[in-house]
This record gives structure tokens, C-alpha cells and sequence, in this order.
């Protein structure tokens, strides 16, 4: 008569532990692990997980200071998506190290503009001005794009991406260009006539009203350069993952939180999603 309770306690606990596993597998299937770099993504995508928690999806975030891990982790499947990047930079990443990664959805398209602190309008460029541009292929031909916009030069591909200044085919100003690291670009205004440079630098540099004085930005033309979530493409049709591209989009508090992030200036950056 003793050994039936304790066979019966067994199986009561071993029960137990059953469901309380099968509780952990459904909770961890709802929980979705984002990798982002510090700054407005990473901002916008903790600007979502309280509302994503009350419709049953806990977002977990995941910074990285260096841009060549969060494509490992999503590649390796450590983590589900990643928010940080463009197609330009993507496609670039994809060609050099062969990950399996796809573009899911667009989240935030950072306008870039074209600076200067002698300069008051586009029409008073000198001849033989000097002008910084990013030393990194994807992201100088996006500015050499720009300045092309602005009437300065002409590419030899037209609007086609990826130009660099040897690429230049037309220069009535007889430009100089300077070629720099992306972070340096705003430093180098005081040695150059014009600078193309993003306007986050400079909100995060503390000079939000420099950012709002730009000769000229770009738009939701430059679409191609708009940042999203990227995931393994084994992974594209994961119904979380759409469920947390969607909740992104469609949430006030990211597009209050990005807002702020840009200094409430609409001329700094688009939300690419809204526009057809």
C-alpha cells in the first residue's frame, strides 16, 4: 500500500514537469531576438517591445558595436532578425562572406545631406571647392548620388548605385574630393567647403540645429538606401517575424520615438513603408 502513493507522486511530478516544458517550448517560440547597433534602431525597436509584449510577442534586443556581427548572429541563428542596415549594405555583406540573409521589411530610411559652414546656397559653390564624401563604396556612392541631385556633377552610370569618385565623368566646378570615414565627416567641415554627411551625426554630436541646415537633403528617391529588418531566408516566412515587422510599422510610439530621434524634423529622414 506504501508504494503506490510514491509511484503515483512520481508520475504527478514527472506530469508537472512535462507541462511546465511544454509551457517553456511555447513561450520561446513567442519570443523574438533583434540585433541592432546603438542609436535610432536600436531606440525605435525598444520603442515596441511593451506593445509587443501585451499581443504576446516578447522582443528581446541585442546590441553590437561592430557592423559585421549582427549579419553573423542572424546568419548563424543566434538571433531572429537584425536592424541596422540598407540593401547597398546587405548586398555588399552577402557578396563578400555568402551569408543567406534577406531583407524583410523597411523600418527607417535616414535622409543625407549636403553641409557646409561657408556655404549659404548650392549656387555659391566656388570653382575647385573641397568636399568630403565617405570612404566606404556603398555609402560614397549614395553622396556622390546626392551631390549629383544637387547639379554639381554628373556619374558616368547615371543614377545606377555604388559609383565612386573615379566615376565622375562631369565636374564644372573642378570639385576636390576628400575621402573619409563616415563618423569623421562632420569634423571635417571646418577644413572643407562641403561636407555629405547623415544629419544623425550631428544630433547625436548634440548639434540638432545643424542638422536642420543642410543645402540640400535626399528623399524617399533614395529608398534603395532605407534601413530594415533582415533575417535567414529559411527564416522569411516565420509568422513572428511578420507579426513584429508589422507591429513596427503600424505603432505611434516608434514613429514618436524617431521623430524625437531626428529632432522632430521630417526633412532628416522618411519612413519608407508610408510612401507607395
Amino acid at each position: 500500500m506504501m508504494r503506490a502513493p510514491r509511484f503515483f507522486y512520481f508520475k504527478a511530478a514527472a506530469l508537472g514537469w512535462l507541462l511546465a516544458a511544454s509551457a517553456l517550448t511555447v513561450h520561446a517560440a513567442d519570443v523574438i531576438r533583434i540585433g541592432s547597433t546603438p542609436g535610432v534602431t536600436s531606440d525605435a525597436v525598444e520603442a515596441v517591445v511593451a506593445e509587443a509584449k501585451a499581443q504576446g510577442l516578447e522582443v528581446k534586443l541585442v546590441e553590437f558595436t561592430d557592423w559585421t556581427l549582427p549579419n553573423e548572429a542572424v546568419n548563424n541563428g543566434d538571433i531572429d532578425l537584425n536592424f541596422f542596415q540598407h540593401q547597398a549594405f546587405l548586398n555588399n555583406a552577402i557578396k563578400e562572406r555568402g551569408y543567406q540573409l534577406q531583407l524583410v521589411g523597411l523600418g527607417l530610411l535616414q535622409n543625407i545631406g549636403i553641409y557646409s559652414n561657408r556655404i549659404q546656397r548650392l549656387q555659391d559653390v566656388p570653382e575647385g571647392a573641397k568636399v568630403s564624401v565617405a570612404n566606404d563604396p556603398v555609402n560614397q556612392g549614395r553622396g556622390l548620388l546626392l551631390l549629383q541631385k544637387a547639379g554639381l556633377i554628373k556619374l558616368r552610370q547615371g543614377n545606377a548605385v555604388g559609383a565612386s569618385v573615379n566615376d565622375v565623368v562631369e565636374n564644372p566646378k573642378k570639385l576636390r574630393f576628400y575621402e573619409i570615414e563616415g563618423p569623421q565627416l562632420i569634423h571635417s567641415l571646418q577644413d572643407v567647403d562641403l561636407a555629405v554627411v547623415w544629419p544623425s551625426y550631428f544630433v547625436n554630436a548634440g548639434k540638432k540645429e545643424q542638422a536642420s541646415r543642410a543645402l540640400l537633403y535626399s528623399g524617399i528617391d533614395d529608398s534603395f538606401y532605407a534601413m530594415g529588418f533582415v533575417a535567414r531566408k529559411d527564416k522569411v516566412q516565420d509568422p513572428k517575424i511578420a507579426r513584429f515587422v508589422q507591429l513596427f510599422q503600424q505603432s505611434p510610439k516608434v514613429r514618436e520615438v524617431v521623430s524625437a530621434r531626428f529632432n522632430n524634423d521630417p526633412k532628416l529622414y522618411t519612413l519608407p513603408w508610408k510612401t507607395p
